[in-house]
């Protein structure tokens, strides 16, 4: 199995470690015609807008859209999380092309700068039922976006609190929201629909491998002859639970 890694820009490389951890290749894609040779793709974390830039040179996203219609695997984290998203706010001027397919409503940089970069405790119940471990996933947020509303066929994997004097304002970032009531509001930032996946948060960056092995199971589902208890037997090699290595503030 050999997994297409989006490498125009961001974290690509960080992907394909995690993959070969797992025992499978990773392969860097940059033209239209390299996703020919795959069946299933991420797309990473970045500077949104610069990769957008950049697949547009490339000419990228007929054969990105083409690649999601045809019920490929997709996932995307992050700023890949941007680009599937149908809908994005929050965008700088003119905003930036969309790969879409992905039933939602995305918020660019919903909490903050670089510097108001964290971690968080994350309830993932579905990844802890198929993949095992702790009920729980520490997310690392970097300039992360946030998903404000998703369709009826879309899977909630994961969601998260805003501060309490904060209000979800979709035409607006975190740090110039109103304050609200005292009340907490609810944001998505893991979702599932069909062929794709998305995180606002970048699994790759930790030692905990089950995002990369719940998508794998994903590819093992629709790729001929793949199976989801070799990759399962794969995985079983490598200690998923470690604590990650980075050291950013906790999101209270």
């Amino acid at each position: 199995m050999a997994v297409g890694v989006l490498a125009l820009q961001g974290s690509f490389n960080e992907h394909i470690a995690v993959l070969r951890r797992l025992g499978v290749k990773g392969v860097e894609i940059r033209k239209p015609e390299q996703l020919q040779s795959v069946t299933s793709l991420i797309i990473p974390g970045g500077e949104s807008t610069t990769m957008a830039k950049l697949a547009e040179y490339h000419n990228l996203f007929p054969s990105l859209r083409e690649f999601v219609k045809m019920g490929k695997p997709v996932w995307g984290t992050c700023a890949g999380l941007i680009f599937l998203a149908n809908k994005a706010s929050g965008q700088k001027t003119g905003g930036q092309e969309l790969v879409g397919g992905l039933d939602c409503t995305v918020h660019r940089n919903f909490f903050g700068s670089q510097i108001q970069s964290f971690e968080a405790e994350l309830l993932v119940p579905s990844i802890a039922a198929k993949e095992g471990g702790p009920p729980t996933f520490r997310g690392v947020f970097i300039r992360a976006p946030a998903i404000l509303e998703v369709g009826p066929d879309v899977e909630v994997l994961a969601d998260i609190l805003v501060p309490s004097n904060k209000t979800v304002d979709p035409n607006s970032t975190l740090d110039s929201q109103e304050e609200s009531t005292g009340t907490a509001d609810k944001v998505i930032v893991a979702v599932k629909q069909g062929n794709l996946l998305g995180t606002a948060f970048h699994p790759e960056l930790t030692a905990d491998t089950r995002w990369h092995s719940y998508f794998l199971k994903m590819v093992g589902e629709v790729v001929e002859g793949a199976s989801s208890s070799s990759i399962v037997a794969v995985g079983e090699e490598f200690s998923f639970y470690q604590q990650p290595k980075i050291d950013l503030p906790i999101f209270q």
